[in-house]
C-alpha cells in the first residue's frame, strides 16, 4: 500500500498549491477541511458511493458526496446515458439544444406557481442571477438575506461595513469570509437576518421598506422552520411589494421532489436550483413567476456555456430518475440509521456528540473544547479503514443500510481511542498531522 508520505496525491496537491492560489477551485474540497496532509485530495474513478484515489485506494464515501450534488450517487447510470448520448451527437453549436425547453417544462409542471426559468451552470451565478432578475423587477437596491448564498459581491458586501470590518455573514453557514475586493459602495445593500427570526427582519423592513427589492434565503438548511416563520416572510413581502426568493441549491430535491419549500406550502415568486438537479453535471436553473421572470428582458444576463447541452440532458435525466424512485424517503432512511447508530456509539462509549440537521444531510460534533481535533482524529482513523467520514453525511440514492452498518462497526473500533484522547487531553498528538480547518483560510 503506498504510504502517507509517499502518496502522489498528496504530492499532486503539493504542488497545486503552487500553481493554484488555495490549491483547489472550491473551498469544501480542499483537503484541510477534513484533514490536512492525510485527506485523499484526488480521485480516479467514482461509481456508487465508491470512490478511488490516484494511488488506487478505494473508500466508501460516507461524508458529504461530492459537496451535495450527487443525490443519485456518482456517475448514475441514467445521467451518464444521457449526458453521454448529448456528448456524441454534439454538446455545443451555433443552435439551442431542445433539452433547455424539455427541462422547462418539467421545472414547471412540478412547480405550478412559476412560470418561467433561465439557466445558468454554477449555483453561485444562478443566485446572481437571481438578485439581478428581482432587482431589475423592483428597480430597488436592498435585499434582505437569511442563509449561505455563495462567492459572488451582491452576498459579500453583506461583510462591508461603513463602521469597520464585521462579519455579517457569521452564522450563515461560512464565517471569515473576507469582502476584500468587493467594491465599498456596496456596503449597506446586503441585509442579514437570522432563521427563525421573523423580529429581525421586521425591523428591515420597518427602516428599508420602499428600498427593499427582495427577501432572498435559503427555506431551511438545518432546522424546520418555527411554526409562521416562512408564511411570514411571505407576508412581509406581500405588504411591501419584495420578491422571496428562496435559495434551494443545498437542500433542494433531498427533502420533497422540488425543493423543500414544497413541504412547507410556502411559495415563492423565484427559485433556484444546482447541484443535486443534475447530479454531478454544471446545471443551475433560476425559476419564477412570469412577472418577475420577464425583468431578466430589461437588463443583460448572457453567457456562451450556459447554452451547451450537457447540463440540461444531466439534469432531464435526474429529474426523471427523482420522478419514478422516492429518492427523498431513501435518503431520510439512511441519515436516520447513520445518526440513530452514532447515537448508540456515542452513549456506548461514553462519548458526549450533538446532532443537528435534517435526516437526509445530518452532522455531528463532539461536545468538547479539542472538538476539532477530536473530528480530525475520527477522520483519520476512518481513512485508515478505507471510510472517507467527516462530521457531517449527505445521503443518496447509492447509499444502502450495509454501507452504513460498514460505517458504524468501523466507527465503533475508533470510539475507545476517541474517548481516551478525551481523557488524556491529547487528541492533537494522535493526528499524525494538523488539525482541520473550519470555514474561510488562506492558504500559503
Amino acid at each position: 500500500m503506498t504510504t502517507k508520505t509517499q502518496s502522489s496525491n498528496q504530492a499532486l496537491y503539493r504542488k497545486a498549491k503552487t500553481l493554484m492560489p488555495g490549491g483547489t477551485q472550491l473551498l469544501s474540497k480542499r483537503p484541510e477541511q477534513f484533514a490536512p496532509d492525510q485527506w485523499p485530495p484526488y480521485y480516479r474513478e467514482a461509481h456508487g458511493c465508491t470512490i478511488i484515489d490516484l494511488d488506487g485506494r478505494e473508500y466508501l464515501d460516507m461524508s458529504i458526496m461530492g459537496i451535495g450534488s450527487c443525490l443519485l450517487g456518482y456517475a448514475d447510470p441514467d445521467v451518464t446515458e444521457a449526458v453521454t448520448s448529448r456528448v456524441q451527437r454534439g454538446s455545443m453549436c451555433t443552435m439551442n439544444n431542445p433539452e433547455e425547453v424539455e427541462l422547462a417544462e418539467l421545472l414547471t409542471d412540478i412547480h405550478p406557481w412559476a412560470e418561467q426559468v433561465r439557466y445558468a451552470r454554477a449555483g453561485g451565478e444562478s443566485m446572481s442571477i437571481a438578485a439581478r432578475i428581482v432587482r431589475a423587477a423592483n428597480k430597488r437596491n436592498l435585499i434582505a438575506i437569511c442563509g449561505y448564498h455563495g462567492w459572488h459581491d451582491w452576498y459579500l458586501a453583506a461583510n462591508l461595513s461603513p463602521g469597520g470590518a464585521i462579519d455579517a455573514l457569521q452564522g450563515h453557514l461560512l464565517p471569515g469570509l473576507s469582502p476584500v475586493g468587493v467594491p465599498t459602495l456596496l456596503g449597506g445593500t446586503i441585509l442579514p437576518f437570522e432563521y427563525n427570526r421573523l423580529d429581525q427582519l421586521e425591523a428591515i423592513v420597518s427602516r428599508h421598506r420602499s428600498d427593499l427589492a427582495a427577501v432572498i434565503m435559503e427555506p431551511t438548511r438545518s432546522a424546520d422552520p418555527d411554526s409562521g416563520f416562512l408564511e411570514g416572510v411571505r407576508s412581509l413581502c406581500d405588504e411591501i411589494g419584495a420578491a422571496l426568493v428562496f435559495d434551494e441549491i443545498s437542500v433542494g430535491w433531498r427533502l420533497v421532489l422540488g425543493g423543500a419549500h414544497r413541504r412547507y406550502s410556502v411559495k415563492p415568486d423565484v427559485a433556484v436550483f444546482a447541484k443535486a438537479m443534475s447530479n454531478g453535471h454544471a446545471m443551475g436553473a433560476v425559476l419564477g413567476r412570469a412577472s418577475v421572470m420577464q425583468a431578466a428582458q430589461d437588463t443583460f444576463i448572457s453567457s456562451t456555456y450556459w447554452t451547451e447541452g450537457v447540463g440540461p440532458a444531466a439534469a432531464v435525466a435526474a429529474i426523471r430518475k427523482m420522478q419514478r424512485i422516492d429518492v427523498p424517503a431513501h435518503a431520510a432512511q439512511i441519515g436516520t440509521l447513520w445518526c440513530t447508530g452514532l447515537k448508540q456509539l456515542s452513549e456506548k462509549h461514553g462519548v458526549v456528540m450533538k446532532f443537528s440537521g435534517h435526516a437526509a444531510i445530518s452532522k455531528f460534533s463532539f461536545e468538547h473544547p479539542d472538538a476539532l481535533a477530536l473530528e480530525t482524529l475520527f477522520t483519520v482513523r476512518m481513512l485508515d479503514l478505507g471510510i472517507l467520514a467527516g462530521s457531517a453525511l449527505y445521503a443518496s440514492l447509492a447509499h444502502a443500510p450495509e454501507h452504513v452498518d460498514r460505517y458504524l462497526a468501523a466507527a465503533d473500533e475508533i470510539f475507545p481511542e476517541i474517548k481516551q484522547a478525551i481523557g488524556n487531553d491529547d487528541a492533537a498528538e494522535r493526528i499524525g498531522g494538523p488539525i482541520h480547518h473550519t470555514g474561510f483560510r488562506r492558504l500559503t
